[in-house]
C-alpha cells in the first residue's frame, strides 16, 4: 500500500473541465500541501488524481481485454498475458496486481485529501469573480473523494475477498502493518458510505443553476454514482461467493439499493437510448439518458490503439484482438425469443446469423458483413479468406470484435485518425439487471413482488430486452430455469464491460461456463459456406481462482497479511 505525505497531483482548469467538455488528466509535481492549499484549482488537481486511479479496459493485457479470460472472446495472439489466467501461470509472483496498487494509491490520496483538504476557504480569492461557484464545488469535492474511496475498495473486495481498511492517511509502517478485514465489513463500509454522501453530493454537474462554471461538468461523479455503486455493492454482498449461507436479507437489501437507483434515474427521466452501439462510442460522455458515469479519458489524448488492437486481420495495422467466442454467440436468441437449441426457433446452422436478437449484430462482426467503415470488402473468415486463417493472428473463433471499436476509425497508413474511448462504469441497463437478480434470489420467483419492492425480476428484465426489440421473457419458468435464462441476459447485455470475469465468479459458475471455449470454424466451397461449430479450446479451472492471489511483494512488505487460500 502506498502512502502520499507529499502530493504528486493533476492539476486542471478548477473545475477538471476542458474546453471540449472533457475530463482532462495532466500531471505535475509540486511538493507540500501548502502550497496545494493556496488555490481552489491546485485542491482540484488531487480530485483528478483521485479519477485516474479509475479502472478501465481497452486492452490492458498487451491488448486483450478481461473479457479473453472468460467465455466471451479469446484473443488471437497466442502466448498473450492474458493465458496466464487460465494456463497456470497465474501465482502470487504473477498476480496480476495492477488493481491493488491503483486502487490503494487512489485510497492514499483520498485519505491525504480528507484528513488535510476540509476546511479551506481560500481568502486570498475571495473577490474573484467566481469565488461562490469555486467554493460551491470545493465543498462537494469530499463527497466526490468518499464516493471513489468506496468504489475502490469494492474494486478491491471483489478481487480480493478480505483486503485491509484503510480510512485515515498513515505512515507506511502503520499501512504496512493492517491486517485484512472481512469482506462483510468492507461491503458494509462501502454501504455506510454511500449512504452517508448520497443526499449531499451534487445531484448533475450538467445542472448547477446559478453555480455552474463556464464549462460544463459532465465526467464527475454525481449522487446516481453512489446510488449505482451501493446497489452493485449490494449484489455483489449477495452473492453466493460473498454470502455461502444464502442469507435472504441480503437479497432483499440488494433489491431495495437498485429500486432505489433506478427511481432516481427515472426521476430524472433517464431510460434506455435506442442506439445501443452509440453508448460505447467516442461521444458517449454527452449521453445523460443511460449512462450513469462512465470513465473519461483525457481530451488531448484520442487515440486508435483499441482499434488496432481489434479490427479484422486483413486490414492495415490490425491485429485481430480480442475475438468473441461461440459461447457468446450462442448466448443471442432469436429474434423471437427462443434460444436457438430449441427446435422450434427457426435456426438455420448454415445461415446462423439470420433471424438473431439485434444485439449481435451490434456487438459482433460475423462473416460476410461489411466492417468496419474503412474496409469496402465483406469480411472473409472463413479459412483462407482475406481476414481468416492461417493469416497470423486471424480471428481463431471465426468473429470480431464490434463493441467500443470506432467504426469510423481509419488506422492505415493513409488518412489514419483517432477517436476517444470513454469506459462505462455504471449504466441504467445494468441496475434493471441487477434489480432483476435480485428479486429472483429474495423471493424465489422470476414473478414475484413485495409491497416494498413492486417490479418483478421479469419486468426488470423486458425493460432491457425490448430496446433490443426482443419479446417478454417466457412465463411460468421455474427458478432455476428463469436464473439460467437471466445469467444469459446478462452476459448478451453487458457483453466486454468487464463483467463477465466476476459475474461469473460470484456466481461460483466458473466450471460450468468458462473450461470449453468453442469456436466457428467457416470454409467456402463455391458460392456457399459451411458453418461448423466445435470446441476451440479446454481451459484449467481451480477454485482458489474465485479470488486473485495477493502480490507477493506485498505479503513480504506486509507482515500480517496473509494469502488467500489455495495461492
Amino acid at each position: 500500500m502506498k502512502l502520499h505525505q507529499y502530493i504528486i497531483c493533476g492539476l486542471t482548469a478548477v473545475s477538471l473541465a476542458s474546453c471540449s467538455d472533457k475530463m482532462d488528466y495532466h500531471e505535475y509535481k509540486v511538493d507540500g500541501a501548502d502550497y496545494i492549499k493556496e488555490m481552489f484549482s491546485r485542491v482540484g488537481g488531487i480530485t483528478t488524481t483521485v479519477y485516474q486511479n479509475l479502472d478501465s479496459d481497452f486492452g490492458n493485457y498487451s491488448g486483450a481485454m478481461l473479457s479473453s479470460a472468460t467465455d466471451e472472446s479469446a484473443y488471437s495472439h497466442p502466448g498473450n498475458q492474458i493465458e496466464d489466467f487460465y494456463n497456470g501461470a497465474w501465482s502470487p509472483t504473477n498476480a496480476k496486481g495492477s488493481i491493488w496498487s491503483s486502487c490503494y494509491n487512489g485510497i492514499s490520496y483520498c485519505n491525504l485529501y480528507l484528513d488535510e483538504f476540509l476546511g479551506l476557504t481560500f481568502p486570498d480569492y475571495r473577490l474573484d469573480v467566481d469565488y461562490q461557484k469555486e467554493m460551491y464545488q470545493y465543498n462537494n469535492y469530499q463527497w466526490e473523494i468518499r464516493w471513489a474511496r468506496a468504489y475502490f475498495y469494492f474494486l478491491l473486495v471483489r478481487q480480493y475477498g478480505d483486503v485491509p481498511l484503510k480510512i485515515n492517511n498513515m505512515s507506511a509502517a502503520e499501512a504496512n502493518g493492517l491486517e485484512r478485514t472481512p469482506a462483510d465489513e468492507i461491503f458494509e463500509f462501502i454501504d455506510k458510505e454511500c449512504a452517508a454522501i448520497k443526499d449531499s453530493i451534487i445531484e448533475d454537474y450538467n445542472n448547477l443553476g446559478n453555480m455552474a462554471m463556464s464549462m460544463a461538468e459532465s465526467g464527475r461523479a454525481n449522487n446516481l454514482a453512489v446510488l449505482a455503486l451501493r446497489a452493485r455493492a449490494a449484489l455483489y454482498h449477495a452473492s453466493p461467493l460473498f454470502n455461502p449461507s444464502g442469507d435472504k436479507e441480503l437479497w432483499h437489501q440488494a433489491a431495495l439499493r437498485c429500486q432505489e437507483c433506478i427511481s432516481a434515474c427515472k426521476s430524472r427521466n433517464m431510460g434506455l437510448v435506442a442506439d445501443y452501439m452509440s453508448l460505447f462510442q467516442s461521444d458517449n460522455y454527452k449521453d445523460t439518458k443511460e449512462i450513469i458515469f462512465a470513465r473519461r479519458q483525457n481530451s488531448t489524448s484520442t487515440n486508435n490503439n483499441f482499434e488496432k488492437y481489434n479490427f479484422p486481420i486483413g486490414l492495415e495495422n490490425a491485429g485481430g484482438g480480442n475475438c468473441p467466442t461461440q459461447n457468446l454467440v450462442d448466448a443471442f436468441e432469436m429474434s423471437n425469443g427462443k434460444a436457438i437449441t430449441d427446435p422450434d426457433s427457426g435456426y438455420d446452422p448454415q445461415n446462423p446469423y439470420a433471424n438473431r436478437d439485434k444485439r449481435l449484430s451490434w456487438i459482433v462482426a460475423v462473416n460476410g458483413e461489411q466492417w468496419p467503415n474503412a474496409n469496402p470488402n465483406p469480411l472473409e473468415i472463413y479459412q483462407n479468406g482475406a481476414n481468416g486463417a492461417p493469416i497470423a493472428y486471424a480471428s481463431t473463433t471465426g468473429y470480431y470484435l464490434k463493441k467500443y471499436c470506432n467504426p469510423s476509425t481509419v488506422i492505415g497508413a493513409t488518412g489514419a485518425n483517432s477517436f476517444y474511448h470513454n469506459w462505462v462504469i455504471f449504466r441504467l441497463a445494468e441496475m434493471y439487471l441487477n434489480l432483476a437478480e435480485a428479486m429472483l434470489n429474495y423471493t424465489g420467483s422470476g414473478y414475484d413482488t413485495r409491497d416494498d419492492l413492486p417490479m418483478s425480476a421479469a419486468q426488470a428484465i423486458n425493460v432491457v430486452r425490448a430496446r433490443a426489440g426482443q419479446p417478454d421473457i417466457a412465463t411460468g419458468l421455474s427458478a432455476q430455469e428463469f436464473k439460467k435464462r437471466y445469467e444469459n441476459e446478462r452476459f448478451v447485455e453487458l457483453a466486454f464491460e468487464g463483467h463477465r470475469f466476476f459475474d461469473v465468479r460470484r456466481w461460483k459458475e466458473a466450471p460450468e461456463y468458462f473450461t470449453t471455449i468453442r469456436k466457428m470454424t467457416i470454409t467456402k466451397n463455391g458460392e456457399d459456406f459451411n458453418y461448423q461449430p466445435g470446441v476451440l479450446e479446454t481451459r484449467q479451472w481451480n477454485d482458489k481462482m474465485y479470488f486473485f492471489p495477493i502480490p507477493q511483494s506485498e505479503i513480504q512488505k506486509a507482515g500480517n497479511l496473509v494469502q488467500n487460500p489455495g495461492w
